[in-house]
C-alpha cells in the first residue's frame, strides 16, 4: 500500500525532512504557504533563510562544525545543498542564500513522489501521519490549532534580523579585509573604530528610538540574536567585548589594533552585498540609517535591508514530544524545525532528518532510531524531550554531550575525542537504518 506523509511547512526542517521519506519511496504533500508571506520572509523558494546566510562553523572541534559532518554523514540535503553555495567566509560555512533556496526547491520539485502544494493549512488533520515543521513564524490560525491539539500553552520570544549593506557604497579608504587571525581568504570586510567614534557611536546608540513591540509582557528575548542596542545596555564594553572584539583584526594601514571593529560578511557570490555581523536590531529604520552611519567606512552606506524585529512561537516540547520529534499522545503526528525549541539553521536541519527518518520507521512498524546521547543530533533530540524546569530555545552546543566521562582537560584534545566518538556513534546509527 502507498504510504502518504503530509508535511506542513516548507523551511529548512520540512524541506529536509520531506527528502528523507521522498528518498525512502513514501509520498509527500509537501504545504507551503508562499507566496502569503510573514513579516520575515521575503523569497517565494523553499527553505528561505531568514536571519542570516551563515550556518556557523565548518570546524568539526566547534558544535557547529560536528553538527554539520553528522548530517553529511546521513546524507543531509539541505547540508550538501549548502556545501554546493558555499561563499568565502573564513571558517564558516556562509552561502549565498537566494542560490541555496532555488537549488532546494528544484531538487525537490523534480522528485517523483513530492508534491509541493502552494496552500497555508489552518487546521491539522490528526487522523493523517504528518510532520509539523512550520517553522518559529507559523501563522494564528493553525498556531490555535495546534495549542488546541497539544493542550499546552504557547511560549513565545522575540528574534531579530541584522541589516545588509550595498558592497559599492562602503568606503574602503577606512574599511578593510581581514579574517580574524588571518583565519581564511580575507572574507569580511571590517570597520575600525578609535575610542572617541566608539564612544560617540555607543552613545547614540543606547539611546536610539527603537520600534514598540507587540505582546512584549513577557519581556523574552533568544540570547543568540538580542538586538545590538539591549547588548550594548549592558555596559559601555559589552559589544567591544562581544560582536565588535577588535581581536585578531589589525588595520593593515596602521599595523595596529582599532578599539572596536564592526565585521560585514559577505552575503552572495557575485558580493554585491555584505551582512552586519552581530547587528540584530529592533531600532527604527530612521535610527538605523542614522546611527548605522556613524560607523567608519559606512557614512555613505546604502542598505539592502534594514533589521527588524519578530515575534517567534514554539511548543513546550517536554510536554509533547518524545526524543523522535514524536508526539506522546499521537504517534502518528511528528514535530521538527525551531516550532519544537530547536534554534539555529543547522539544527532545525537535524530535527527535520530525524523526525523523516522515524515517520519511515514508524509508517513500517519499525523500531525507531534513537540517536546516542554523545552525538549532537542525539542531545538536540534528548534536550527537546526531556528538560526539567523552564524550557527555552537551544542551539547545538558541545556542552550538550560533554558528560563529564572524558578526563581530558586539555580543551581542543577534548572536543577531538567528543568528535570521535560522535562520528563513530553516527556511523553506527547509520547501518541501523533501512536506506532503500
Amino acid at each position: 500500500m502507498n504510504k502518504v506523509v503530509n508535511i506542513i511547512g516548507g523551511g529548512l526542517a520540512g524541506c529536509e525532512c520531506a527528502y528523507q521519506l521522498a528518498k525512502r519511496n513514501i509520498t509527500v504533500n509537501l504545504y507551503e504557504m508562499k507566496p502569503k508571506f510573514t513579516s520575515a520572509h521575503h523569497n517565494i523558494n523553499l527553505a528561505e533563510l531568514v536571519c542570516s546566510n551563515s550556518l556557523k562553523s565548518n570546524d568539526i572541534l566547534t558544535a557547529g562544525g560536528l553538527l554539520k559532518q553528522e548530517l553529511r554523514e546521513l546524507d543531509s540535503l539541505l547540508i550538501k545543498v549548502a556545501d554546493e553555495c558555499k561563499i568565502p567566509a573564513g571558517a564558516s560555512l556562509a552561502v549565498d542564500r537566494e542560490l541555496f533556496s532555488k537549488k532546494i526547491t528544484e531538487y525537490l520539485s523534480n522528485m517523483k513522489n513530492i508534491s509541493i502544494i502552494r496552500e497555508e493549512i489552518k487546521k491539522i488533520d490528526t487522523s493523517f501521519p504528518t510532520v509539523i515543521a512550520t517553522g518559529p513564524l507559523t501563522s494564528d490560525d493553525l498556531s490555535t490549532n495546534i495549542i488546541d491539539m497539544i493542550g499546552q500553552d504557547k511560549l513565545y520570544f522575540f528574534d531579530a534580523i541584522a541589516p545588509i549593506v550595498s558592497f559599492e557604497t562602503i568606503n574602503f579608504d577606512i574599511a578593510y579585509f581581514k579574517d580574524r587571525y588571518d583565519k581564511g581568504t580575507k572574507d569580511y570586510i571590517n570597520c575600525p573604530f578609535d575610542k572617541e567614534q566608539y564612544l560617540k557611536f555607543y552613545n547614540e546608540l543606547i539611546s536610539a528610538e527603537t520600534v514598540e513591540l507587540k505582546d512584549f509582557e513577557k519581556n523574552k528575548v533568544y540570547e543568540g540574536c538580542m538586538p545590538i542596542e539591549v547588548l550594548a545596555k549592558r555596559g559601555e564594553d559589552a559589544i567591544r567585548f562581544g560582536p565588535l572584539k577588535p581581536v585578531g583584526l589589525e588595520d593593515p594601514k596602521t599595523g595596529k589594533t582599532p578599539y572596536a571593529v564592526v565585521q560585514l560578511r559577505r552575503e552572495s557570490f557575485d558580493n554585491d552585498y555584505y551582512n552586519m555581523v552581530g547587528f540584530q536590531t529592533n531600532l527604527t529604520y530612521s535610527e538605523q540609517k542614522r546611527i548605522f552611519r556613524l560607523i567608519p567606512g559606512l557614512e555613505n552606506a546604502e542598505f539592502e535591508r534594514l533589521g527588524t524585529m519578530h515575534k517567534n512561537t514554539y511548543i513546550n516540547s517536554p510536554c509533547v514530544l518524545n526524543e523522535h520529534y514524536q508526539m506522546k499522545n499521537q504517534p502518528n503526528i511528528f514535530f521538527a524545525g525551531q516550532i519544537t525549541g530547536v534554534e539555529g539553521y543547522v539544527e532545525s536541519i537535524s530535527s527535520g532528518l530525524v523526525a523523516g527518518i522515524n515517520m519511515f520507521l514508524y509508517l513500517n512498524n519499525l523500531e525507531l532510531i534513537d540517536f546516542d546521547k554523545h552525538t549532537l543530533i542525539g542531545a538536540l533530540s534528548k534536550y527537546i524531550a526531556n528538560k526539567v524546569g523552564d524550557f527555552e530555545p537551544m542551539s547545538a552546543n558541545l556542552g550538550l554531550i560533554n558528560y563529564n566521562e572524558f578526563k581530558v582537560k586539555d580543551k581542543k584534545q577534548k572536543n577531538q575525542k567528543l568528535a570521535e566518538i560522535s562520528i563513530a556513534k553516527i556511523k553506527e546509527i547509520k547501518e541501523k537504518i533501512k536506506w532503500n
